[in-house]
């Protein structure tokens, strides 16, 4: 298991406190004290989670997500923001980019390890679980969705969708014409311990709806209720 975590931050003593508290739990250390380095730093060091300060010189934590997001060598990477801000809105923002879990600052060690090693346990059992075999697909006029590789096609063309939005299409997918609550989709997806508010599930599906194109309304809402897949 990869014990990796890189942290930017553009503060030297934040990063000195989470390196040594993380360190003594066994984790290897990165550092970067902006959003490019940490960017540089990904691309040579392989990291199986990365805590990313928000307010940050050259490049921020929400356009650093957003590129990590966007690259599929580093899509599927854990994302844990660092904030000093306590509007909520910001949380929001932070996890409709795509962040798996959010600490406030003051930064508490105890509670930081704590989230890290479950956002890691989150990730690794996901890793963990067998996968299907290769013929398990769901195939519909236009569309095909492999389990078994983690990929989607839309009128054929490979179409690049990250871990959550992959598993939340396929997760309504497989179930068509059954319709689930926000705070479902977050258990069976995200997990049940994740820390996520239920406006991430609106906005990885406005960002699914969008990768499908026209097929996207095959995603029905349920208004007041949640979303189904509808069969055509």
């Amino acid at each position: 298991m990869n014990r990796t975590i890189l942290i930017a931050d553009d503060e030297q003593d934040i990063r000195d406190l989470l390196a040594y508290n993380l360190s003594r739990e066994g984790f290897a250390i990165e550092t970067a004290t902006n959003g490019k380095e940490a960017l540089q730093k990904l691309e040579q060091t392989p990291a199986a989670l990365v805590l990313l300060d928000i307010m940050m010189p050259e490049m921020d934590g929400f356009e650093t997500c957003r590129a990590i997001r966007s690259n599929p060598k580093t899509a599927n990477i854990p994302v844990l923001f660092l904030t000093a801000r306590a509007a909520e809105v910001d949380q929001i923002v932070s996890l409709e980019l795509g962040a798996d879990d959010y600490v406030q600052k003051p930064v508490s060690p105890r509670v930081l390890v704590a989230r890290v090693k479950s956002l890691l346990r989150r990730f690794d059992r996901s890793e963990q679980t067998p996968q299907p075999p290769k013929e398990e697909k769901i195939v519909s006029p236009g569309l095909r969705i492999d389990r078994a590789s983690y990929k989607v096609y839309v009128d054929e063309k490979e179409t690049f969708f990250p871990r959550k939005e992959f598993e939340l299409l396929y997760f309504l997918a497989a179930h068509p014409g059954r319709i689930y609550k926000r705070e479902a989709l977050l258990d069976e997806v995200w997990g049940h311990d994740t820390f996520v508010v239920e406006r991430t599930v609106d906005v990885h599906i406005f960002k699914v709806r969008e990768k499908l194109g026209e097929y996207g309304k095959r995603i029905e809402t349920v208004k007041g209720v949640g979303y189904r897949y509808v069969v055509e």
